[in-house]
């Protein structure tokens, strides 16, 4: 008896195990599965750049080629074209890095922002910036003239939109500011965004067919929530309440370059909690931009994923530049590190609240780094050992040519500070939030429930939650067991199976 209800057991069960095994993997499923192929392709697009610029000629001093190639790969790949304003979707093919697949609104219609106003956050009215990035349809949105954008909730995305902010001097401030949540390709260009201060407790839409109750927001300049092929290029940040840019559970595919950071505490947030494991998949490139006056921290500020900080121009810090726990891998190639003056801050690594002995093995890489006035930085795993140089590419060049790489960052034309004259009632520079985002938990249409409560758009995608099979094994195995231990122990189910019969049932 007991060889025959072991062998159905076996047969029963081994149906489930590529289903199990599905279930117990916390690898992100957009995640690149080679990161070190997408850093060398990086370095590749750089130098590239940089010896087309050379063999032409095109020297720093020449002041008529200042706005083409300049040896930055994004820049050169569309700038030099006179006639972009009448191709602006050129600029979804000059992505790099592990948000290169970012498509943006490519392929959507051009949409007009011609109203700065945002009186309502349920019903949006048509020509608004909030009207425009909660539809559908992939969209590609631009601006009729300067704007600024005083928001009175979360500015939240719907998947497939392009923020392109070329041609016009537009800045986005006030309540909650960008929220992308569950989305995905998302493309922010050339905008300022600055003064975030939390905002919430109220209903706000996030597609056309639904809206819902939002908690309190941490005041994050652009808060990303479990989404993924996501780029930030060219834009200005500064003065938020929280953080400048915060990614969080389990977001990935994010490339952040040629931006301008100032004024701020806790610049940059990389990854939920030490805990959360999703964000080991967590992928992040962070280039060409200038991190640049009265900064404090977080540089970024990363946990468990994979980080290429690379041709960045860091200026300013009080405490630290870049920073980690839960063992990340922080791979930083070419920057210049200018180390304060206080002789308590020149480590531009952090390991936040982990002992030596839990962070030797870390791998953090410094290869081609320029470190200014004492600057150091206290590599870690790999970075320490001949290994690590098998995957190096970036040239010492890359690093010394850093003021023409990040010559541009922030937003193009005009000035790049955001510290214009403008009221702020309630604003902070930079503060500690718990680096999570307001929640929709009620429902204005139709929904589905995600993490936590969270209620989103039935145009999202739906955040991870464990598979429904995962769950029914916790009641199929043990009842299975019980009947194991029954066919075993008494007569219960003492029915004879005969070597032909058993076949029949299988």
């Amino acid at each position: 008896m007991l060889p025959d209800t072991c062998i159905l057991l076996f047969c029963f069960l081994s149906c489930f195990i590529p289903f199990i095994g599905a279930s117990l993997n916390l690898t992100l499923p957009h995640q690149h599965p080679n990161p070190e192929a997408v850093v060398q392709e990086v370095q590749r697009r750089v130098n590239e750049s940089m010896s087309r610029r050379q063999m032409l000629g095109v020297w720093e001093n020449d002041q008529s080629s200042s706005t083409c190639l300049t040896g930055n790969p994004i820049d050169d790949c569309w700038r030099c074209d006179p006639n972009w304003a009448a191709n602006r979707q050129r600029l979804a093919d000059c992505g790099i890095g592990f948000g290169a697949a970012a498509l943006g609104g490519k392929g959507g219609q051009i949409y007009v922002v011609t109203d700065s106003s945002d009186n309502d956050a349920v019903s949006p009215k048509p020509g608004t910036l909030r009207y425009a990035v909660i539809q559908e349809e992939p969209l590609w949105i631009i601006f009729s003239g300067n704007m600024l954008i005083r928001l009175k909730e979360e500015l939240i995305f719907n998947s497939f939109k392009t923020i392109d902010g070329r041609g016009a001097n537009v800045h986005i401030t006030g309540g909650g500011c960008i929220t992308l949540q569950y989305i995905s390709n998302v493309i922010i260009h050339n905008i300022h965004v600055h003064h975030c201060v939390p905002s919430g407790n109220s209903n706000v839409r996030s597609s056309p067919t639904h809206y819902g109750y939002r908690t309190l927001s941490d005041g994050d300049g652009i808060s990303i929530f479990g989404s993924r092929n996501l780029w930030i290029d060219h834009c200005s940040l500064s003065y938020c309440r929280d953080g400048l840019i915060d990614a969080i559970m389990g977001s990935t595919g994010i490339t952040i370059s040629n931006n301008y950071f100032a004024h701020h505490d806790e610049v940059m947030l990389l990854g939920h909690s030490d805990s959360y494991s999703p964000d080991t998949g967590m992928q992040v490139t962070i280039a060409f931009n200038h991190f640049g006056e009265a900064l404090v921290q977080r540089m970024p500020r990363c946990r468990r994923g994979y980080f290429h900080v690379v041709n960045n121009d860091f200026t300013q810090w009080e405490m630290y530049a870049i920073g980690g726990s839960a063992n990340p891998t922080i791979n930083s190639q070419g920057n210049r590190y200018t180390a304060p003056t206080d002789p308590n801050a020149k480590e531009v690594t952090k390991r936040v609240d982990t002992n030596e002995k839990d962070w030797v093995d870390w791998n953090w890489r410094t290869d081609g780094d320029i470190l200014v006035n004492g600057a150091f930085f206290v590599p870690s795993g790999e970075g320490l050992g001949a290994k690590y140089a098998l995957a190096s590419s970036v040239e010492p060049k890359s690093a010394a040519l850093i003021d023409q790489l990040t010559m541009n960052a922030g937003v193009l034309g005009g000035s790049r500070d955001n510290s214009a004259s403008i009221s702020y009632p309630g604003y902070s520079n930079g503060g500690s939030g718990s680096g999570g985002t307001g929640i929709l938990t009620g429902d204005g249409g139709g929904g589905d429930m995600g993490y936590f409560g969270t209620m989103f758009g039935s145009s999202a995608p739906r955040s991870p939650s464990p598979s429904p099979l995962l769950s029914s094994l916790f009641i199929i195995i043990p009842s299975l067991l019980f009947i194991l231990y029954f066919s075993t122990t008494s007569h219960f189910f003492h029915i004879p199976l005969s070597p032909s019969s058993l076949s029949s049932l299988l």
